[in-house]
């Protein structure tokens, strides 16, 4: 039987790609250095110096990413994408022939991870699929994972997070992970909005991001706001303190400011 296929947030062809520059500019700045066939003087040695700093760069990053790519990896030893995914899926709570609804799906896993926790309801995840990982994320691995999985009570479809396809009040829970810090140029509290525009009232919420004050704002004030509009038991919960990783961790990850944004409409 095919195994899932989630694919993993820093793809393999990322760090290869790294590797090769690395490798490529190391040998230039030897070429540069043992000949003048090419440049002269003090061109020559600007150009193996030059070419020599960029290697050191890009060994660094190649480096961090191969280290990524190993943490994030679903059949690594870590599996913190796993761990992620399955801690935010504990948070989304649908009711017997409810509907859920995952934004910015991917390959799928949160979708079919908050389909498994709720076996007598119907999840929908969506993406537009587009940009830099339409290559790796696409609509067919979402439904392949899904029967790989042997998940049946979900699907999947095309959907903007900026302006989601859907009525208001659609859904009896919304969720999402890592995915509003990607969208340049909106207004993440806006995006949440947006999100929570298509919950039923009554319905559920756990929406996990990089949500610092940098990238979001006030989210203590955000919170407040919910609460003032009616929302129930919001709760924004650090993620980085041990539930999903340490401080540490998330530091030298590139993922502080990971919350959890939960509540109920």
């Amino acid at each position: 039987m095919k195994k899932p296929d989630y694919k993993n947030w820093v793809p393999k062809s990322m760090v290869i790609g790294l590797g090769a520059a690395t490798a490529a500019s190391a040998g230039l700045s030897v070429l540069f250095g043992a000949t003048d066939r090419i440049l002269k003087g003090r061109a020559r040695q600007i150009a193996a110096a030059t070419f020599g700093i960029a290697a050191q760069v890009l060994l660094f990053y190649t480096a961090w990413m191969g280290a990524l790519h190993s943490v994030f990896d679903y059949n690594g030893k870590r599996k913190l994408a796993k761990t992620i995914i399955d801690g935010t899926a504990d948070f989304v709570t649908i009711p017997d022939g409810g509907t859920g609804l995952d934004v910015g799906c991917g390959s799928g896993a949160l979708t079919i991870a908050c389909a498994r926790r709720n076996p007598k309801a119907q999840m929908l995840g969506c993406d537009i699929w587009s940009g830099a990982y339409q290559a790796v994320f696409t609509k067919k691995r979402c439904e392949e994972n899904a029967a790989a999985e042997g998940v049946s009570n979900v699907r999947f479809e095309e959907g903007n997070a900026i302006r989601l396809p859907f009525p208001d009040e659609s859904f009896d829970a919304v969720t999402s992970n890592y995915v509003y810090h990607n969208i340049a140029g909106h207004n993440k509290q806006q995006l949440l909005r947006e999100t929570l525009r298509v919950l039923k009232k009554g319905g559920t919420f756990a929406i996990h991001d990089l949500m610092s004050k940098a990238r979001y704002g006030d989210m203590d004030a955000f919170a407040e706001s919910l609460m003032k509009d009616g929302y129930e038991a919001v709760q924004l919960i650090d993620t980085t303190d041990g539930r999903f990783m340490s401080s540490k961790e998330a530091a030298f990850l590139g993922l502080g400011g990971s919350t959890l944004l939960v509540g109920r409409k």
